[in-house]
């Protein structure tokens, strides 16, 4: 891998692509710093640690703590990422929209590429919004902002204006840099809390070894951390191996003549990634279940509130039993969602039908259809089980320790080890053009 790195760095080409991703993410990171005026980082920060479980924690740990610090960069790429799977719904249910994908060409995809942009401004100024309206409810702006609507679209537009920055940043890495910018960035500011988290388990595992620690002081037992790293250890190693599985169905292309030319007769097959929908429907799912906590905290309830609230808060625990069979049933749901969104059985019938291509033992046209139809929905179920257990896994393993507030999330890992993956293989592409071996031999 470093003698990988270092004929990677003798091309030219290759290492202006590489010093200009770092470029662009060393910019990221310093945007991340610059607070937004009229805000108490402090009061802020207290609250949204407060808060953690609620889908605010989600969207911190994407933006690598940007959110809790209210920076330019505090929405991060999460108004891009909401944007982009709203245009992809949209344009399964819009028919000009489907046309515009699938049979307008380069043109079609720059005006996609424009509507998101677009709508992804759109996004930012509502989430911006809806993050002063928290900071102003909850008393958390400084002194200087406390009163007036100046402060107000202040904070708003700097919000929105830090989250337009980021997207056209990923696109300028993706054009220019290495891999996709979108994923970078994400992959950067998820790897930024790594130190922190590090730092947190090594404070806390020296509180345990104290005889009498302070009191609200986090602890962490010794064999707890053993076990935390050994967990994301395994996760990583599971994560590429599904990453790179998929179910290969076997295609015979039948002989034809064409002309004075024979064609046809050789054999294919049709590649299905195991985990098709990626890590978006533990991102959906996770949203949708942190809901009733994120409603109980705007609402002031904790779980040791008495009546309605505190019953609902104990019951939606995120740490529960039943938070997590609803997690759980969440992402089997959009797991299906998801692969029947990118993978269509008859389309692909229908094509291999057109080309003369037919899967041995099953008739061309509808019986080929209902047995990649019956193909997707083991493998999606197989990979909906495994998302499953990379989201639970952290919830297990703290109510193995007892431990509630330590920030470790399925989520972020599979990300960062996706987007790791996704840049090897970019390096690699990039290496074998030159006759470079790569990391992936």
């Amino acid at each position: 891998m470093i003698q990988t790195i270092r004929n990677a760095w003798k091309i030219p080409e290759l290492r202006k692509k590489i010093m200009f991703t770092i470029f662009a993410l060393l910019i990221f990171r310093l945007g991340t710093a610059v607070p937004v005026p009229f805000v108490d980082k402090e009061l802020l920060g207290n609250y949204l640690n407060s808060m953690s479980g609620t889908i605010f924690g989600m969207i911190n740990a994407m933006s690598g703590g940007a959110f809790a610090t209210a920076t330019v960069f505090a929405l991060g790429v999460q108004p891009y990422i909401n944007s982009s799977i709203i245009i992809q719904l949209l344009t399964v249910a819009i028919p000009a929209l489907e046309r515009l994908q699938k049979e307008g060409g380069e043109e079609g995809r720059k005006k996609i590429a424009a509507i998101t942009r677009y709508t992804t401004v759109g996004i930012a100024l509502l989430q911006g919004f809806g993050y002063y309206t928290l900071i102003r409810t909850n008393n958390l702006l400084a002194l200087g902002g406390m009163n007036g609507i100046w402060a107000g679209i202040v904070i708003v537009l700097s919000f929105t204006a830090g989250s337009a920055f980021v997207m056209w940043l990923g696109e300028q890495i993706t054009e220019f840099g290495i891999g996709n910018g979108i994923s970078i960035i994400l992959f950067a500011g998820i790897v930024s809390r790594v130190p922190n988290m590090v730092m947190t388990m090594w404070y806390g595992v020296q509180n345990s070894l104290q005889e009498s620690p302070a009191e609200g002081s986090f602890v962490l037992p010794w064999w707890g951390a053993i076990l935390i790293v050994i967990g994301m250890l395994a996760i990583v190693v599971l994560i590429v191996f599904i990453s790179n599985a998929e179910r290969r169905l076997p295609v015979q292309y039948a002989k034809r003549m064409v002309g004075r030319k024979m064609y046809g007769g050789q054999s294919s097959h049709i590649p299905m990634k195991v985990n098709m929908s990626g890590v978006m429907p533990i991102i959906f799912a996770q949203s949708i279940a942190s809901l009733p906590a994120t409603i109980g905290m705007f609402a002031g309830w904790t779980t040791e509130s008495e009546g309605f609230g505190g019953g609902l808060m104990r019951v939606f625990d995120t740490t529960g039993v039943l938070y997590s069979i609803i997690y759980f049933l969440l992402i089997l749901g959009f797991s299906y969602f998801y692969s029947t969104m990118q993978f269509n059985p008859i389309e692909v019938a229908n094509n291999l039908k057109k080309n003369g291509g037919f899967i041995p033992g099953f008739r061309p046209g509808k019986p080929t259809a209902d047995f990649i139809s019956k193909v997707l929905g083991k493998i999606t179920l197989f990979g909906a089980i495994y998302l499953s257990i990379i989201a639970i896994a952290p919830i297990v393993t703290q109510n193995i320790i007892g431990v509630r507030n330590l920030a470790i999330g399925g989520t972020s890992i599979i990300i960062v080890v996706s987007v790791a993956l996704e840049t090897m293989k970019a390096l690699e592409a990039q290496m074998l053009m030159r006759h470079y071996k790569g990391f992936l031999e």
